[in-house]
């Protein structure tokens, strides 16, 4: 079974650089985005064979989630059933048979840090609502994570420390997540490797690849064992992320 994650910075944009091909490439059993900044109806993108399910804020050309999937769930539930967080469109969850699939763009912290404090309290709730699916059955959360976890996650971890996405306090909440019966992807198949997902457009920093790694596949400790490989494809483009894959074995 494989699955793709992207953030994909506007999708109307990044369907004028490839998106379409890169889906059919990809050939995923689920294909989830973030930062589509689209209300429903801006785009008409259908794959034969996928269903989709979509997210949209409130806001336009702001946020938004979406899921393409081979695979009908058995209920698809938009947000984390908590007011203040759920106007954004940044999460939507497919319930499958034997798992959960989540994807998330979780709020950024901003310039000066001025959305931290609402980031704390996204993630105290965005936990309680995993925790509440994972007690029913395993999960696979991915998506945009907005949080490079430890320094071999950034290029220059000193010069980002107080940065948004790289503060002690998000890096903490993450090691929170992990504790609670969760497990890292890419990092627990690949120790040691520096890859990254996200460039910024500055400062050729993608030629540079002076790069964060923030978008993410974790799922439940028992799930673990299944994880075949975990991949991010760095080569692809059209966003500034690049798309992350999880390979999983049939159970």
């Amino acid at each position: 079974m494989r699955l793709v994650s992207w953030n994909v910075n506007g999708l109307r944009a990044c369907e004028g650089k490839g998106f379409s091909d890169v889906f059919r490439q990809l050939d995923a059993d689920f294909f989830c985005l973030q930062e589509t900044k689209m209300q429903p109806g801006q785009l008409d993108l259908q794959f034969p064979g996928y269903e989709s399910y979509w997210n949209s804020a409130e806001k336009k050309g702001y946020s938004g989630t979406a899921v393409f999937t081979r695979h009908k769930p058995l209920a698809v539930t938009y947000g984390i059933g908590i007011d203040e967080h759920d106007h954004e469109g940044r999460v939507v969850t497919l319930e499958m048979d034997d798992f959960f699939l989540v994807t998330c763009y979780t709020p950024n912290s901003q310039d000066e840090l001025r959305r931290l404090d609402y980031r704390m309290q996204w993630e105290d709730a965005f936990q309680a609502y995993l925790q509440q699916l994972d007690a029913r059955k395993p999960v696979i959360l991915c998506g945009d994570l907005n949080v490079a976890h430890e320094e071999i996650d950034i290029k220059n971890p000193k010069t980002n420390r107080r940065n948004a996405g790289f503060t002690d306090e998000e890096r903490a909440k993450f090691t929170q997540l992990l504790s609670k019966g969760f497990t890292d992807t890419f990092r627990w198949k690949y120790p040691e490797q520096v890859t990254y997902s996200w460039w910024s457009y500055r400062f050729q920093a993608r030629q540079k690849n002076a790069g964060w790694r923030i978008d993410y596949f974790v799922v439940s400790d028992r799930l673990r064992e299944r994880v075949a490989d975990a991949k991010i494809l760095t080569d692809i483009m059209g966003s500034d992320h690049c798309p992350v894959v999880l390979e999983m074995e049939e159970d």
